[in-house]
C-alpha cells in the first residue's frame, strides 16, 4: 500500500478496513527511555526494522530524536545522520516498505519524504514548525498530529487540564483543520498519552478513546511500556510487557486504529484475536 498514491477518502478507509495496524516504534536515539542506544548504528537499525516487519508491523517508525520526559532537543545534523541514511537503506531493500518518520523538524521530514516516507508523526501536532504543515502537503503525505502540553523536556512539570478530554480533543480538531487548509489531506489524530499528562490524565484519556475514533479521523494511540503504567503496577520500564499488550488490546477494542508498540510479535497475536473476535466467521 502506497499511502502517497492515496485519496483522503482511500487512505482512511485503507486505515479503517485493515484495523488494527501495527506501527513498530524504532528508536536510533542514544537516550530513548526503552531502547535507546540499541540501534544507534545504521546496520543495526537496519537489522532492527526488518525484524519488526517480519513480526508484522505495518508501519515503521523511525526516530532520530528522543521525546522521553525531560530529553533535550537535537541538532538538525545529528537527527539527519541517524535517520536518513536509514530509511535510504530500507526503502532500497523494500521498497513498498510504509515509513513514518518520529520528528518536529520540517527540514527533516523533507528530507524524509524526498526518500520516500509516507507519514510525519509530530508530536507537537504541527505547533513547532511552522513550516511542517506546508511540507507534508508539498508531498501529499499523511500527518499524525499528536497533542503535548509543554515539550519533551517540561511536559511532565505537574501538567494541568480543567477537562482533559476535551481539551486534548478539542486542540487535535482544531490542529487537523488547520492542516487541512494547508493542503494536509490525510490525517491521524494521537491524544498523546504521556506527553504532559499525569497518572489519572492518561487513564482519562484511555477511558474516553471512544470520542476520538468517532471524529472522523483514525485513530493512533502510543502506550508502549509507558510510565504511566509502571507508576500504577509499580515496575519496571522492562518489566512492563503484559501491561502494555493489555492497555493495547483496550484502546483498539475502544476504537483504536493504530498502535505504536515496541513489540511488534505480541501486537499481532493481539490483532489476530481481536480479528477473530471481530469476524469469527472469516477464520
Amino acid at each position: 500500500m502506497n499511502y502517497l498514491n492515496l485519496s483522503e477518502t482511500e487512505f482512511i478507509s485503507s486505515i479503517k478496513e485493515n484495523r488494527p495496524l501495527i506501527m513498530g516504534i524504532l528508536n536510533i536515539t542514544p537516550d530513548s527511555f526503552s531502547d535507546g542506544g540499541n540501534y544507534f548504528n545504521r546496520d543495526a537499525a537496519v537489522k532492527k526494522a526488518f525484524e519488526l516487519l517480519e513480526q508484522g508491523a505495518d508501519i515503521l517508525d523511525i526516530g532520530g530524536e528522543s521525546t522521553r520526559p525531560g530529553a533535550e532537543a537535537v541538532s538538525f545534523d545529528n537527527e539527519y545522520e541517524r535517520v536518513i541514511p536509514v530509511i535510504e537503506k530500507i526503502l532500497e531493500i523494500k521498497p513498498a516498505t510504509i515509513i513514518s518518520v518520529d520528528t518536529t523538524k520540517s527540514k527533516i521530514a523533507e528530507e524524509a519524504l524526498k526518500r520516500g516516507a509516507a507519514i510525519i508523526n509530530d508530536i507537537s501536532g504541527l505547533t513547532f514548525d511552522e513550516e511542517m504543515k506546508n511540507v507534508i502537503a508539498n508531498y501529499n503525505a499523511a500527518a499524525v498530529i499528536m497533542h503535548i502540553k509543554g515539550n519533551p523536556k517540561n511536559m511532565q512539570q505537574n501538567p494541568e487540564y480543567e477537562n482533559v478530554t476535551e481539551e486534548v480533543y478539542e486542540f487535535l480538531i482544531k490542529q487537523a483543520e488547520a492542516a487541512q487548509k494547508a493542503g494536509v489531506k490525510k490525517i491521524i489524530i494521537d491524544p498523546g498519552i504521556g506527553f504532559g499528562k499525569n497518572i489519572q490524565h492518561n487513564y482519562e484519556l484511555l477511558k474516553n478513546l471512544n470520542k476520538f475514533a468517532l471524529s472522523g479521523y483514525p485513530l493512533l494511540v502510543g502506550l508502549s511500556k509507558k510510565s504511566f503504567l509502571g507508576n500504577l503496577l509499580n515496575i519496571s520500564v522492562n518489566e512492563r510487557e503484559n501491561a502494555t499488550i493489555i492497555t493495547e488490546t483496550v484502546a483498539v477494542f475502544s476504537g483504536a486504529d493504530i498502535v505504536r508498540t515496541h513489540n511488534v510479535s505480541n501486537a499481532f497475536q493481539m490483532k489476530k484475536i481481536y480479528n477473530a473476535v471481530s469476524n469469527p466467521e472469516k477464520i
